[in-house]
Order: structure tokens, then C-alpha cells, then sequence
């Protein structure tokens, strides 16, 4: 009997989507573990982690698959025997995927007519592969079978052995898309952020360079699991783009990212720019390429990766995600937009103009349309269920928590639950309208609400590292499945209530020591009051004195003594 299963995604938003990945490989961590992390960034997008269990299909059963941004009805396939199970961006093999949108050049931004989008590409790639090697071939196998219907993609995958960073562009006028793959050389990371980054790459029928192994074109994906092989690549990534006029140099020339997604301005000091801020922050001698992220294109060139200067764990991902340019000319907290309390964030449009002249606003890594991000932990020593954790948070990666959500998990936390609120219903229980609260009060006064923030935060994440440590040796050597996934279950749901009651508790204390203009003094998280039991009086700290000067320059003699 034929069974159709639906899979809905997440809405997201149809124009200018905008996110911002990095990967950690084995070898740059600090205790062997791989990272990747994605900041889901769109105003339409909603903060929530979508569940779907393991199943086994019968013959004839199949999927139907609608477009993530219309819901439309897109395509309809053939389910395999056997899905795995999926908690948000990671499946219960501990393989991890996300992705940046850079759309592309104009033939190629819409994608074909027909097809299979990036987001139900990433959900059924999950669904059937459990290391990033059979990820690729998944992906390549749905888009040569049903077409690809986006534009240009780059997707960071991992499992607990490697990480990959994928790209991808819709072939307009025929079905298929051309894509390239690399393995992130063991040491070094990567990361991307809105703009094609792979170059120039190594192919199958050159000479072999020992430093970066083997290459595979997509015509003989039966040696994917060789090790050597770190980058694999469809047959006519070249040669599409040559019959269609964009490029007419040799193989060994041909650049994926200039042929398909050529740099520009935006695409330099909007989306290169969130990369540098990365590396910037955890690698040597980056300060070269700072004209090139500020929007140089005939600067020095930023590596697809490096090498960073020191062993990263998982709370250092969490801080390279939050980032607002800080000590570079770029640095949003500094310039006049910032307003008297060095507030880093830009109402949009981000481009605007001012007699004639065009300006743009930065664009950092931490942004207040963030629907949600995550940090997603693959260790390769622990069982899979155990070992796979999905570090997730909403709202601004600024000033989100990261609570840890176990890929063996079959209880999504209620704050966290696909259905509870949405953009349009709002929802008391959902950490989405809770952390949004918290943020935009922020922004009103943020140079000193955030320093509240941050200290819970600290606190909360901190707390949330220790004791997942000593969870994951407590139950390492379990044996009984049913037991381990109960543990799962309760630590995760534990956990996500605790921040929940926690950011409750500030969101209360932010209210009382900051309203009406005021700051009042607080002890400890109690605001502090006379021996009679008065409220002392609050600090009233005045505006700085260019802000000042500002308000004489506008209308001063309106306002002026007499």
C-alpha cells in the first residue's frame, strides 16, 4: 500500500536570506570533538527545532516535499527502507549539516523550475546519511534525479571524523546542478558566510598533490569512502560553465566562486567581512586581509581556511558567533549610528542614500533577525546518540544561551517544540518570544543591559558545559538503549527549563533596574533598597558629551538658558 509522508519545513524568508557558518575540524578542537555552527538569519524566520524520528518505509511508500519558503507542493519521491532520526540540523549518526545562501549570478539565483530546494536537501540528506562522504552523495544523487529548484548554496558538514565545506549552483536551463566539495584539511577551519568561497581545487586527472590528496568527480562516487579523497566534485562543474559563456580557461584555472558567484562589494564587506571576523579572532597575521573584507576585491584574498593559533572548544564556538566587528574600522558599537548607548545594530534596509550618494550599514555576524543558531558537537568516543549535541539558541547570537539538545533525544524541550508559537502567536512557553523580550529591551540602553545579560548567560552556559561533560562520562558505557535515550530526554529537557526559568528572572530584573531612563542599584540580582525597605534612588547617567554637542548643534538656541 502506497503512504505519502509530508515533510514541511521551516518557514524562512524568500528574499535576502543571510547566515553566517563556521567549521572546526578534529584536529583544531580540544578534545578531538568537530564543530560546525549555523546563525539562522531571516525576519521571517522562527526559532524552534523540528523533530523527526527514525522509520522504516515500505515499498512504494514516498515523501512529498514543499518549498520551504511557499509551502507549495515542489516534488515527491521514493522513501529508502530506512530514515534515520533527526533533531533540528543533526541526525542520530551525529552528522550535521548547515548552510549560507549566496544565490549567484543572475541566470543561475532562481534556480530550475523544478526540483528540490536547499532546506528539504539538507532534511533528506539527514534522513540518509550518516557521514558527510554519504551526505554528498545523497545530495548529488536527488539533484541528477529531480533537478535542483534554488539558487547558490554553500552547506558546512560533519560527523564525528571530518568536516566538509559544499557548493552548489542550479544548472537554469536543465536539470542537475554543478557542485564542489572539500574536506577542511584536519587542524585548520573554515567558514562562510553568504558568498561562494571555494576557488581553484584540485581535479581527478591532474597530477596529485601530496599536501591535499586525492580528487573525485562525480562519475565515480563509488570511491567516496577512499580517505585520500578530499575533494569531490560533479563531472561538468567546468564544463556547463563554459557552455553557457561564463568561463573559457582550463581546468586547472576554473574557480567555482568566480565563475559562479563573481565578488562584488556586498559580497566583500556584507559577507566576506563575517569570515575574516572569525578568523580574525582565532588565527595569526589576519590583520592582511582586513582592506580585502572591507570591500578591496583586488587585495590580498582571504584562505578558504586556516590554521588557528590555539585549540577551540565548544564554548570558543559559541563567542566566534558573536561578534559585532569589534576592534576593526568596521566595529558597529563606535560610530554615530550607534546612538548614545553604542548600540550595534542597524534597523534595515541596510543600503540607504543620502544626497545621491549610497551608503551601507555593516552587516556583523550577530544580528537581531536571527531566528535561531547552533553549535552542533560531534565525538567520535561516545556512543552516537550520547556523542552528537546540538547546542541550540535563539534570537540574537549575542545574546542567546546555547542550551544542549542530545542528537539521540525524542523529546524536543517544550521552549524549543516545532508548533509552540510562531511569528504571528505569540506563546508564553516558547524560549523564541522570551529571548526576543529580553533583546529589544536591550537595545534601548545596551552598553549597560548587556553586561547583564552576559553575566547569565555566562552563568548558564558555563554551568550547561560542566555538566554535560560529566553526563556524557556517566553514561558513555550504557549499554541499555532505552535507559541512555531517557537520560538524554531528561538532561535536554532539564536543561531548557532551568534556562528558561533563569531568563524569566532577568528579563524581570531588567524591568525593574532600567525603567523609565533610570538604572537602579542591584545586588545579586535584587534591586537594592534603603534599611526602611525604600528603593534607593537610581543612577541617572547622563548622555555622553558628543551626544550632547549633537542635540546643541541641532536646536540648541530652542533649548538654550536664558
Amino acid at each position: 500500500m502506497k503512504r505519502t509522508i509530508l515533510l514541511l519545513m521551516l518557514t524562512v524568508a524568500t528574499a535576502a536570506p543571510a547566515c553566517t557558518n563556521l567549521i572546526v575540524s578534529k584536529g583544531a578542537t580540544t578534545d578531538g570533538s568537530t564543530f560546525i555552527t549555523y546563525a539562522a538569519d531571516s525576519h521571517t524566520r522562527y526559532g524552534q527545532l523540528r523533530y523527526c524520528p527514525a522509520a522504516d518505509h515500505k515499498p512504494g511508500e514516498t515523501l512529498r516535499l514543499y518549498n520551504y519558503g511557499s509551502l507549495k507542493f515542489q516534488i515527491e519521491i521514493p522513501q529508502p527502507a530506512h530514515t534515520y532520526q533527526v533533531v533540528g540540523f543533526i541526525n542520530e549518526h551525529q552528522l550535521a549539516i548547515g548552510e549560507t545562501t549566496w544565490g549567484g549570478r543572475k541566470e543561475i539565483e532562481k534556480g530550475s523550475p523544478t526540483g528540490i530546494d536547499y532546506g528539504n536537501l539538507i532534511y533528506v540528506a539527514l534522513q540518509r546519511a550518516k557521514t558527510c562522504r554519504e551526505a554528498i552523495a545523497v545530495m548529488h544523487e536527488l539533484v541528477s534525479t529531480y533537478g535542483y529548484a534554488d539558487g547558490g548554496e554553500t552547506f558546512s558538514l560533519a560527523d564525528p571524523n571530518e568536516v566538509w565545506i559544499y557548493e552548489i549552483a542550479s544548472k537554469c536551463d536543465e536539470k542537475g546542478a554543478v557542485w564542489v566539495a572539500r574536506r577542511v584539511p584536519d587542524g585548520y577551519i573554515s567558514g562562510h558566510a553568504n558568498q561562494a568561497r571555494i576557488t581553484t581545487f584540485p581535479w581527478e586527472n591532474g597530477k596529485r598533490d601530496e599536501k591535499r590528496g586525492k580528487s573525485l568527480s562525480s562519475k565515480n562516487l563509488k570511491q567516496i569512502d577512499d580517505k585520500d579523497v578530499d575533494c569531490i566534485y560533479s563531472y561538468d562543474v567546468a564544463d556547463y560553465a563554459r557552455r553557457k559563456g561564463w568561463y573559457r580557461g582550463t581546468d586547472a584555472d576554473f574557480s567555482f566562486a568566480d565563475t559562479y558567484n563573481p565578488l562584488t562589494f556586498s559580497g566583500l564587506r556584507a559577507c566576506e567581512a563575517r569570515v575574516y571576523s572569525m578568523f580574525r579572532r582565532c588565527a595569526d597575521d589576519m590583520e592582511r586581509y582586513q582592506a580585502y573584507a572591507m570591500g578591496n576585491a583586488k587585495a590580498e584574498r582571504l584562505p578558504l581556511w586556516v590554521k588557528p593559533n590555539r585549540k577551540l572548544g565548544v564554548q570558543d564556538c559559541m563567542t566566534l558567533m558573536r561578534d559585532h566587528f569589534e576592534g576593526t574600522p568596521m566595529d558597529m558599537t563606535q560610530d554615530v549610528g550607534a546612538g548614545p548607548f553604542h548600540c550595534p545594530y542597524r534597523w534595515r534596509p541596510m543600503d540607504f542614500e543620502v544626497d545621491g550618494r549610497k551608503y551601507v550599514h555593516e552587516r556583523a555576524i550577530s544580528t537581531q533577525q536571527t531566528g535561531f543558531s547552533f553549535v552542533a558537537q560531534c565525538r567520535s568516543w561516545l556512543p552516537s546518540k550520547l556523542g552528537g549535541i546540538i547546542w541550540f539558541g535563539v534570537d540574537d547570537t549575542y545574546s542567546t544561551v546555547y542550551c544542549p539538545v542530545y542528537c539521540g533525544c525524542t523529546q524536543v524541550p517544550v521552549c524549543f517544540e516545532e508548533g509552540n508559537g510562531s511569528m504571528s502567536r505569540y506563546s508564553e512557553t516558547a524560549a523564541f518570544w522570551l529571548f526576543n523580550r529580553v533583546s529589544n529591551f536591550c537595545y534601548l540602553r545596551y552598553d549597560a543591559m548587556i553586561q547583564d545579560v552576559i553575566k547569565v548567560q555566562q552563568e548558564l552556559e558555563s554551568g550547561f558545559v560542566t555538566d554535560e561533560e560529566k553526563h556524557s562520562q556517566r553514561w558513555a558505557n550504557e549499554e541499555n538503549e532505552n535507559r541512555l535515550v531517557s537520560q538524554l530526554n531528561l538532561f535536554s529537557n532539564s536543561h531548557a527549563e532551568r534556562m528558561m526559568r533563569r531568563w524569566h528572572e532577568l528579563d524581570q530584573l531588567l524591568l525593574m533596574k532600567y525603567i523609565d531612563g533610570n538604572i537602579k542599584h542591584e545586588n545579586n540580582g535584587r534591586i537594592e533598597t534603603t534599611e526602611t525597605g525604600v528603593v534607593r534612588f537610581p543612577q541617572q547617567p547622563p548622555y555622553p558629551a558628543w551626544f550632547y554637542r549633537q542635540i546643541v548643534d541641532d536646536h540648541g538656541e530652542v533649548i538654550r538658558e536664558r
